[in-house]
């Protein structure tokens, strides 16, 4: 979770969470509330998934929602990427004005 930071020169936060009923000891640089957000989020995809599958083990369910999160993320980054875009080819029109 550090974002390709040095986790060796930024303070380091311990968290402890609960994902699908198993605790975890996150540690990262980022604030609690943002550590205890991501682990919220992994609770909810992985409960969603399990309601459509019940018949998944729990290996499966994590690679799952592993998956699906990275889906999401790819997709998001897609779209982050084409309004950068656009907004760079509308200032570029705006210049040549």
């Amino acid at each position: 979770m550090n974002g390709g930071s040095n986790l060796s020169e930024q303070q380091k936060v311990r968290i402890n969470v609960e994902i699908y009923g198993q605790q975890y000891t996150i540690v990262g640089t980022e604030s609690s509330s943002h550590i205890r957000l991501v682990a919220s989020i992994v609770d909810d995809k992985m409960r969603e998934i399990s309601a459509k599958n019940p018949h998944l083990d729990i290996n499966k369910l994590a690679v799952l929602t592993a998956v699906n999160i990275v889906h999401d993320y790819l997709k998001l980054k897609e779209e982050y990427n084409r309004l950068l875009h656009d907004i760079k080819k509308e200032k570029d029109e705006r210049n040549n004005d």
